[in-house]
């Protein structure tokens, strides 16, 4: 991490401080963990299931469909502690480097909220699932080795910010979806509420940072739109286990996952998922748009 290359991040964080500050919770004795969830009830928004829309969905028993709200709440959970370990490396590597010095305090705040939050994750997994699903294989990260340091930069912020909005796209749906059994929807509107936070400022350093790539070297700026539109692919297909399938007691995983990824109502579904990402990353300069087909 060659940060000396790299100006010194300086942002507005005093509100977010404050308010991070102010809405301080103990995570540890704030959740009521019930000894079972009601066997009736879908662990996760049906809407949001990776079968939703589709005709896969129809075809299975309603015992099935639970099974798979179960096991893909499961599945968005063991991602969300696998993607908050990776960031948690990142940061923590950062914390204390003097071209982080200006937003350290609020890193503190970030990195004690995270590490809460991987923690109810991780008990909603093992209390009701009995396990977590392994990390899935990462993008390859050789693929932006050529670029500037600035710009690999970026791309660890983009990635942690890219990570925080699909999962809150996911929270906020949830949070507030009377279906679900209270712990569902409360791990939910916790971490939605944390998110918001985490999500404005991952904002901030991304276009303190892309600045710094467009001043240093603008024909890197579709370079990094490149890796971006990549990762957002990869993003979406973590969500598609075919674990989770199997664990529902749904056959031919693998090629259920291909049919899905690839069904028209998933492709509408994975826009609006990024919808706000997108929206974002062409307001700032790094959309789709700059991306050779």
């Amino acid at each position: 991490m060659a940060v000396r290359e790299i100006e010194p991040i300086d942002l507005a964080l005093d509100r977010l401080e404050l308010m991070a500050e102010s809405g301080y919770y103990n995570p540890y004795t704030m959740f009521d963990w019930p000894e079972a969830i009601e066997p009736d009830k879908p662990w996760m928004s049906e809407s949001l299931t990776t079968l939703a829309g589709t005709p896969m969905w129809d075809e299975l028993t309603r015992e099935q469909q639970l099974a798979l709200t179960r096991y893909e709440a499961i599945n968005f959970f063991s991602l969300n502690i696998h993607g908050i370990r990776e960031l948690l490396s990142e940061v923590v590597m950062r914390i204390h480097d003097r071209t982080y010095a200006g937003v350290s305090e609020f890193l503190h705040h970030f990195i004690g909220e995270e590490n809460e939050h991987m923690w109810f994750f991780a008990q909603f997994c093992l209390r009701y699932g009995g396990k977590l699903y392994p990390a899935q294989p990462s993008l390859r990260a050789d693929s932006v080795e050529h670029l500037s340091a600035v710009a690999r930069e970026l791309i660890v912020f983009a990635r942690i910010l890219i990570f925080e909005e699909i999962v809150d796209h996911y929270n906020a749906h949830m949070a507030t979806d009377m279906g679900l059994p209270v712990i569902a929807r409360e791990i939910n509107r916790v971490h939605h509420q944390d998110e918001s936070r985490h999500v404005a400022f991952g904002r901030m350093i991304f276009v303190n940072l892309l600045e710094q790539v467009a001043k240093r070297d603008p024909d890197e700026v579709p370079l990094v739109a490149e890796y971006l539109e990549s990762y957002l692919t990869y993003s979406i297909g973590t969500l598609y286990n075919p674990a989770a399938y199997r664990d529902a007691g749904i056959p031919d995983a693998l090629a259920l996952r291909r049919r899905a990824l690839e069904h028209p109502a998933r492709l509408a579904a994975h826009e609006q998922i990024l919808k706000r990402t997108r929206k974002f990353l062409s307001k700032v300069g790094v959309g789709r748009e700059l991306v050779k087909r």
